[in-house]
């Protein structure tokens, strides 16, 4: 049995007893039975209000066959006082009704939205980017369970109530209110099988084009630098306008449907009160069981018609939910643990073999080695050789198919996030800074202690750099740094993976933006870090930085080439003279000038 289904198999088993098994269910299944209460309530009131809605044409029955025969002023009299008695009950449920379903779109949209977004950032890892189509869906459940369109959705399961009673009236009424609901029914099922296909197709390219213009959003410079806007907006309105089309083709139909509907209404409203006079002139029906049968039939009829015109409303609901449901049932939970304690800095990676999905061939290929606490490991080899996915999965990014990367014995990829992530410090390739102060970022968006930002920023080599600046440690960057030059965010960088001293450090060319004086820190801060103990494994293209580690790693292909101490590995590439006429290798000119060093 997939373990997906497993773990669904043991929550039902279970009965799901609090939100705190959202860990091992899909927590909209969890939030959905949380709102079943409200909802059943919600069923109650929309009970009442229909039952409540039957006051008008019971008023005007008796008015027409009691009232105007008896001439009686306390009939009427009375009979105003009940039925505004029970519009003033329809008013209050209305409101309350309407009160009770924002606050679940509000309660659903909260206990969502950090799930949604932590299950958005987890998919991104394995895609290398991740969208805001996932939290655009949350917003869109939420809208429609607050807003108007699910009432008709509500009121539908009471037509068959109305249509009763007409029946009760005359039976030729009734046939005749049937038949106009069935019809109506068959025009919401057309609408929805003519425009579903073109307005999912619709949704599709819209969700991509967002993207796209997220892309071109965070590469703004490149684009601009290099004269690409034209071609930029050529290819995003290129996609808007086949979004436009799918979307236009299920407007028009939607649009046929929604008027041929209408035109049915208006023709059957026509025909009930044509065939009431008919009945009255034959002594088979009351003047008051005409204009009541109208008023009953376009009750009974009122939420199909408005459901057809709100239908698009409710398919992007619908798809929204799906996606969500998908999106929670596929990306797994991090495990809930009782934290472990503090490591020593041990790390052991053994036989590692990873893939992405659909892949044809692994990045990785058994890869396999050893740290003590405070070793230092460079990792070396050509473009592409699988030496960032290899610091992936150092630091917990990635999960391979084979084989495990430990820490202390705790496999990196299965430990939870929050309790792991306070002894790894990653640099990643691109440095991404988050909008707010030098000091929050440092700390990680945590209520640190100064004095720990300052340990940081020191270790870092960076507490002067940032005392020049405006305000200091309270300097706003501006969203993800753009009010920092490329070395300081490398360097700001680099504080926050040291930050609160911790066992693992893992730095992908920490210095590929630094000038002389940012590198000769980074020398300072990597032999501060074997000081304290902490196990660092670096990558770098650049020799001068690999001065003072212990062992090299050099990686070709994702399998490793060559591993020891660097004084050992840096002898046998040096030793490795080219025959004559052959092409020095990129990592023997690296290894050569580390060599020199």
């Amino acid at each position: 049995m997939p373990p997906q289904r497993r773990w669904r198999a043991r929550a039902k088993a279970e009965g799901i007893k609090s939100a705190k098994s959202h860990n091992r269910v899909n927590v909209l299944v969890e939030a959905k039975r949380r709102c079943r209460g409200g909802i059943m309530v919600v069923v109650v009131f929309s009970l009442a209000i229909n039952l409540l809605l039957l006051a008008a044409p019971i008023y005007m029955l008796q008015v027409f066959d009691r009232v105007l025969t008896s001439r009686s002023v306390d009939t009427l009299l009375y009979l105003s006082l009940a039925a505004g008695l029970a519009f003033i009950c329809f008013w209050a449920l209305e409101i309350v009704r309407g009160w009770i379903m924002v606050s679940l779109g509000k309660w659903l949209d909260s206990r969502l939205s950090g799930d949604v977004l932590a299950a958005s950032l987890r998919t991104g890892l394995a895609k290398q980017g991740s969208s805001i189509q996932p939290i655009r869906d949350v917003a869109t459940v939420r809208d429609f369970l607050s807003g108007p369109n699910i009432f008709p959705i509500l009121d539908a399961p009471w037509t068959p109530v109305f249509i009763a009673i007409v029946f009760l009236l005359h039976p030729i009424l009734g046939w005749i209110g049937l038949g106009g609901a069935f019809l109506l029914f068959v025009f919401a099922l057309a609408n929805d099988l003519l425009t579903r296909a073109s307005s999912r197709r619709a949704s599709q390219i819209s969700g991509h084009a967002l993207e796209e213009a997220q892309s071109a959003t965070a590469n703004i410079d490149a684009i601009q630098a290099m004269g690409m806007m034209p071609q930029i907006i050529w290819r995003w309105s290129k996609m808007m306008d086949k979004s436009r089309n799918a979307l236009a083709k299920a407007s028009r139909v939607s649009g046929i449907v929604g008027a041929s509907s209408r035109f049915v209404r208006q023709i059957l409203q026509i025909g009930i009160l044509g065939t009431g006079a008919w009945l009255v002139l034959g002594n088979e029906l009351t003047p008051g069981g005409m204009i009541a049968s109208s008023i009953f039939m376009g009750r009974a009829l009122a939420p199909l018609e408005k459901a057809i015109v709100s239908w698009r409303t409710t398919i992007a609901a619908r798809a929204a939910y799906k996606r969500l449901m998908q999106l929670l049932d596929v990306v797994p939970y991090a495990a809930t643990a009782e934290p472990l304690p503090r490591p020593t800095g041990r790390v052991w990676v053994n036989k590692v073999t990873f893939a992405h999905p659909g892949a044809t061939e692994p990045l990785l290929r058994n890869i396999t080695f050893r740290l003590s606490p405070g070793d230092s490991l460079g990792l070396i080899g050509p473009t592409a050789s699988g030496k960032s996915t290899l610091a992936r999965a150092l630091v917990g990014l990635i999960s391979p198919q084979i084989g495990h990367a430990r820490l202390d014995g705790a496999d990196m990829a299965k430990w939870d996030p929050q309790d792991r992530g306070q002894y790894v410090g990653y640099l990643p390739q691109d440095v991404q800074l988050f909008s707010g102060t030098v000091r929050e970022n440092i700390a990680r968006l945590t209520q640190s202690v100064p004095e720990q930002v300052y340990e940081a920023a020191k270790l870092a080599g960076i507490h002067e750099n940032i005392l020049a600046l405006p305000l200091g440690y309270e300097t706003q960057i501006g969203t993800g740094g753009m009010a920092l030059s490329g070395g300081q965010r490398q360097r700001l960088g680099l504080a926050r993976a040291v930050f609160g001293n911790p066992k693992l450090i893992v730095l992908d060319e920490p210095n590929a933006n630094l000038d002389m004086a940012g590198e000769n820190a980074l020398v300072e801060t990597l032999a501060a870090l074997k000081q304290r103990r902490i196990t660092v494994v670096i990558i770098a293209h650049r020799p001068s930085i690999l001065r003072n580690i212990d062992k090299i790693l050099v990686l070709r292909n994702g399998s490793i080439e060559m591993m020891g101490s660097r004084d050992e590995v840096f002898a046998q590439v040096t030793d490795s003279t080219p025959k004559s006429g052959q092409a020095v290798s990129l990592e023997t000119k690296q290894a050569a000038g580390v060599h020199r060093l």
